[in-house]
């Protein structure tokens, strides 16, 4: 199962945009999980019962780990169990029996609108790479779809003309993604004219669907979308920008617009509402912001910030 756990860090970093403490500390938990597993001889994927995750966990406690490490090692083994069902490599999901420890819920990373526009409205090169490059972008941030998705898409789900394109979001479930404004435009240049080329150099006109080529003119990689999304973040002052940045920020974007709560459901392809509903508490505390920033009595006087209440006098 090594290589699925390389896939699972890759997936952490990539589209949850896990801190490098997250990714080594999960790194480290998946490894001595899997080096457990091995000396049960359960080490492929479908031979892991429950059984062998519970004995897991009580290794953990014998071993005198603090409670803090067990919960940590049992959110990340039961991640990763997830994540291989999620990418359809198995069914076999042997932690369902473990409960997940309770921590509390961490709001989504967004930028502003002004942010998205310095990010995006900074120079691409004219060439292959600069027009897939601003594609990509525009592509995460106006039609809001995992980086998943977005390397995954293929031409014919495509359809500019009509202004949506056509995703598989998680367990394969498809939706229609609407199309439109600085996205469409930098998706229909690239496709005309960057898509191509990068098949011409690389000598690879055998007909492939995938819609974002890296530069030897096959499928690009979501540890390549990081990159690119990293580097033209930090180019806009944007330290440690990441693709799922993007699709918060379009998701909190919408909802400050007026966007349906529902509507947005469907378009970001989430199966519970309750999902969603984390950026009305994004778009309340940014409402909240905007306030105590600007309004002119919003904020406490010198004076009273710095006095102490008389209840006395009162």
């Amino acid at each position: 199962m090594q290589q699925q756990a390389d896939e699972f860090i890759a997936y952490l970093a990539v589209e949850r945009g896990a801190s490098r403490h997250t990714l080594d500390a999960y790194r480290r938990d998946v490894a001595r999980y899997l080096e457990f597993l091995s000396a049960r001889s359960a080490a492929e994927v479908d031979a892991v019962t429950a059984d062998d995750t519970l004995a897991y966990l009580r290794e953990l406690r014998a071993r005198g780990y603090a409670p803090s490490t067990i919960e940590r090692q049992i959110a990340a083994i039961k991640s990763f169990h997830r994540f291989l069902v999620r990418e359809g490599i198995t069914k076999n999901c042997p932690t369902e029996a473990i409960p997940l420890p309770k921590v509390p819920q961490k709001l989504p990373d967004v930028i502003s609108i002004e942010q998205a526009d310095k990010l995006l409205s900074q120079p691409f090169a004219a060439d292959a790479r600069g027009r897939r490059d601003r594609a990509i972008l525009e592509v995460l941030y106006g039609c809001g779809i995992r980086v998943s998705e977005l390397v995954g898409m293929d031409m014919p789900s495509i359809d500019l003309a009509a202004g949506f394109m056509r995703v598989f979001g998680k367990s394969s479930k498809e939706r229609d993604v609407p199309l439109g404004g600085a996205a469409a435009r930098a998706l229909e240049d690239y496709l005309s004219y960057g898509r191509l080329l990068l098949l011409g150099k690389a000598g690879s006109f055998r007909g492939t669907d995938a819609v974002f080529l890296n530069v030897r003119g096959g499928r690009i990689s979501r540890q390549s979308v990081f990159a690119i999304v990293k580097r033209y973040g930090r180019a806009a002052g944007l330290e440690s920008l990441h693709p799922h940045t993007l699709r918060h920020s379009y998701a909190t974007h919408m909802l400050g617009g007026g966007a349906d709560l529902r509507v947005l459901q469907e378009l970001l392809g989430h199966v519970d509402i309750t999902t969603t509903q984390v950026y009305t508490h994004v778009d309340r505390r940014h409402i909240r912001e905007e306030y105590l920033s600007t309004h002119p009595r919003a904020r406490p006087s010198r004076r009273e910030s710095s006095s102490s209440p008389r209840g006395a006098e009162a």
